[in-house]
């Protein structure tokens, strides 16, 4: 069944408003827009618009939503200012989804999170690394940015995260994150992450596959 768009919004700001409230939040009693909005509508941007934030901007700012709506610029410090509240948010449903995941089944793999394209590479101020530049071999290109790495339950709910340079191999990135999953997982990667020598450590460890 689907649900309704405006009923995903009201859950999405619900659970944000609850977890600010659970961990005794207090925000300037200046703001018209509050934090739980703010990161409300973030989190809208990035799920059901694909990172578009104008759009979100758009559709959240009507007057039974979210009237107090801030500019653009605005929006974009306040949402840097709560950063701390996106990992923390993060951290607690990661912890939930691998309570609930009571098979212990895992699966890991990265993406690219591009900062520009190779020809641009001169005139990025963000990086400014070789380090940085990375290669997509489903696309045949390059990039220059960060790889994801991203693990998440069989039902695709994420539950560990980390980032590392773009030219940073899968197998070397996995050498230095701990994984913090429950003893006698199993994880699945496909062959990039491929290190026996730290395979068997994690099985003799904490029986993790």
């Amino acid at each position: 069944m689907r649900i309704p768009l405006d009923e995903k919004i009201l859950a999405i700001y619900c659970l944000c408003s609850d977890l600010l409230s659970a961990m005794g939040h207090v925000e300037d009693p200046q703001h018209k827009m509050s934090d739980a909005e703010v990161i409300t509508t973030g989190l809208v941007a990035m799920l059901l618009w694909r990172g578009n934030f104008e759009a979100a901007r758009a559709r959240l700012s009507a007057p039974h939503s979210m009237p107090h709506m801030l500019s653009r610029s605005r929006l974009n410090r306040r949402l840097h200012r709560l950063k701390d509240l996106f990992w923390t948010l993060f951290e607690l449903l990661g912890c939930a989804w691998k309570q609930l995941n009571t098979e212990s089944i895992y699966a890991i793999d990265s993406f690219p999170s591009t900062a520009c394209d190779n020809y641009r590479i001169p005139r990025a101020k963000l990086y400014q690394h070789e380090s940085y530049r990375g290669y997509i071999a489903s696309k045949k290109r390059y990039f220059y940015g960060l790889k994801i790495h991203l693990m998440v339950t069989k039902d695709g709910q994420p539950v560990e995260c980390f980032l590392t340079p773009g030219s940073s191999s899968d197998v070397r990135a996995r050498q230095t994150f701990q994984f913090d999953v429950p003893e006698g997982s199993c994880i699945y990667a496909d062959k990039a992450y491929n290190d026996y020598a730290l395979e068997d450590v994690m099985r003799e460890a904490a029986h993790i596959q």
